[in-house]
């Protein structure tokens, strides 16, 4: 199974992430502070990272950007309670492979989490 990060500045929305994927047999590690995920990455390794796009000093965007930087094959899938097409595109074009808005539902979450990682495994 996977290595995922989540990323929320709200520590109930990670822990719900992690509680879900979990119960997938992932591996989860969650965080509500962008440098201690981003320390994370460096030292682990990241298969999938779930971010928030809004979080407490950074953009999930830019967390995206670094996390690629350490590890351009890490796939990651942006969650957000605002959803708008301008962020989207960015998220996408940052490499982000899914986006899912907040709030988290489950079903929906375990999908893109299994398609990411099929891709990841397609190559």
């Amino acid at each position: 199974m996977a290595e995922i990060l989540a990323l929320d500045d709200v520590q109930d929305a990670s822990i719900l992430v992690g509680k879900i994927l979990k119960k997938k047999g992932h591996t989860v590690h969650t965080f509500t502070d962008e440098d201690e995920a981003i320390a994370h990455a460096r030292t682990q390794p990241v298969d999938l990272a779930i971010l928030d796009i809004k979080l407490k000093r950074m953009s999930g965007i830019e967390v995206l950007a670094l996390l690629k930087e350490i590890n351009p094959a890490m796939r990651a899938i942006m969650l957000t309670g605002y959803p708008t097409m301008e962020t989207a595109r960015e998220a996408m074009g940052l490499g982000a492979d899914e986006y899912c808005v907040k709030p988290i539902d489950r079903a929906e979450l375990e999908e893109k989490v299994e398609k990411v990682l099929a891709l990841a495994k397609a190559g």
